[in-house]
């Protein structure tokens, strides 16, 4: 498979924990995709809900592609995700259970196609998140003191 990452959410991986993954199209209209090749994307700030029985992504920014002119639309509007019904009924019955949030992880192209990475999604406590710093320090040093070793 051929895949290309436009934008990546590494502060979702950092305020939450990742329990389950979902990968969906997105509609897009007029030069946003010639945008997205650009990587002219950002979905840091951004979340995802389900509306009315459709999901949609929230505080996506798309920066308008340069030579677009009038067809160039809003570029943190509302954008509608493509998942089955099935998919959408299932997030939504985890969604109601208390502390659980869909955020992007991931925009990328597979295939030709614009492809969007969700994951349902837990919030850390202030605690978890210095654990992980702790786990990711003790990491850093162990390599860094294995590569003196070998040098």
């Amino acid at each position: 498979m051929n895949t290309k990452l436009i934008s990546n959410n590494k502060k979702a991986y950092h305020d939450y924990f990742v329990l389950e993954k979902y990968e969906c199209g997105i509609e897009l209209k007029g030069t946003e995709v010639k945008s997205l090749s650009l990587s002219n994307c950002s979905i840091k700030e951004s979340l995802c809900k389900i509306i009315g029985g459709e999901c949609f992504v929230i505080g996506m920014n798309i920066n308008p592609y340069e030579k677009g002119n009038i067809f160039n639309v809003d570029s943190l509007r509302t954008r509608k995700l493509l998942l089955h019904k099935q998919e959408i009924r299932k997030i939504e019955e985890k969604l109601k259970l208390q502390g659980y949030t869909l955020i992007p992880l991931q925009v990328y192209f597979k295939n030709g196609k614009v492809k969007v990475e969700i994951g349902l999604c837990k919030g850390k406590k202030l605690y978890d998140k210095r654990e992980d710093l702790k786990k990711k320090d003790m990491k850093r040093d162990m390599e860094r003191s294995i590569r003196k070793e070998k040098g």
